[in-house]
């Protein structure tokens, strides 16, 4: 049974009803990412910290007739697939198992997040689905639940239920919401290729012959963490495996500590490398500089201060 806090909770997600729905889903960047002990189900489980950054997808989602049933999704980028492999369409399913009523859901995504990029978009889009046709179809589910339905789709997937700012544990699908301090700027260096994350996994399994102690732990004990904690504490496990084989990211790492950036990390298995600036005038030189190398994608993006939530 629902509490009354979750109920509340629910109501305030998207406090009107459209004929359609949009959410903006943004991508994610990982402050810390360590990754412990291989849990017997296969998974490893992971000490994450996550914000939210303002690079956006898009999605319209709309509601048909009750015949013919089913799920109609198309996209901006004819790369991504959009048939019942995609997490949009997995997600747009999930929600429907558990609604009675017979109806035809349409979703328009526009891609602007990289794919294979360690940025969270396909979990993120998930996110997005869920809380729009939990909206449309008027459900009254909390953040709670619909990050518990997320959880079949990806670790991932719960975070975006309580970002901006939030420490993931387990898998990834435990999730505890912080606040950062103050705003920062992210420039966000794509090399335009993809990172497989099973292979990172593998990679670190075999390169890692012991894992170190995790000291991060202390900054998700507090409701806000400010960012000179989180860079003394910023790592990623996979950067060593990862750089191993694409020295390139190692170089973009480098240059983005160069250009002032008061951090500069590889974003979950990659390949985006990031860095988070204090000031904005030197992100935005920093930006330039890197979007003189057509061959990679490149990002000017403030962190977010504001939940998932329906425009």
């Amino acid at each position: 049974m629902r509490s009354r806090e979750d109920a509340i909770s629910s109501s305030r997600v998207c406090p009107t009803r459209p004929a359609h729905v949009r959410v903006r889903a943004p991508a994610k960047i990982n402050l810390i990412l360590r990754v412990l002990d291989r849990r017997p189900d296969g998974y490893h489980d992971v000490w994450s910290l996550m914000q939210t950054i303002a690079l956006y997808d898009e999605l319209l989602i709309s509601l048909g007739p009750e015949s013919p049933a089913g799920i109609d999704l198309r996209c901006d980028d004819p790369a991504l697939a959009v048939d019942q492999t995609n997490l949009v369409s997995r997600a747009a399913a999930l929600v429907l198992e558990r609604e009675p009523r017979r109806t035809r859901v349409t979703i328009e995504l526009r891609k602007r997040i990289p794919m294979g990029a360690g940025l969270g978009g396909g979990s993120s889009d998930a996110a997005a689905t869920i809380l729009g046709l939990n909206h449309l179809l008027e459900l009254g589910w909390s953040r709670s639940l619909m990050a518990e339905i997320g959880q079949a789709l990806g670790s991932d997937v719960p975070f975006f239920f309580a970002a901006p700012t939030a420490v993931a544990t387990g898998r990834g699908e435990q999730v505890r919401p912080l606040a950062a301090a103050e705003p920062r700027w992210a420039v966000l260096i794509n090399p335009g290729f993809p990172v497989d994350t099973r292979w990172a996994y593998q990679q670190l399994a075999a390169s890692r012959r012991e894992i170190a102690p995790l000291h991060e732990s202390a900054l998700g004990e507090h409701s806000t963490v400010n960012w000179d904690e989180i860079g003394r504490a910023a790592v990623n496990d996979f950067e060593a495996p990862v750089f191993q084989v694409h020295p390139i990211l190692l170089g973009i790492k480098a240059r983005l500590a160069e250009a002032g950036a008061d951090m500069a990390l590889l974003s979950g298995s990659g390949a985006t490398v990031f860095g988070v600036f204090r000031d904005k005038d030197r992100a935005i030189r920093a930006h330039a500089a890197f979007s003189r190398n057509h061959e990679h994608k490149v990002y000017l993006a403030e962190t977010c201060d504001q939940p998932l939530m329906c425009q």
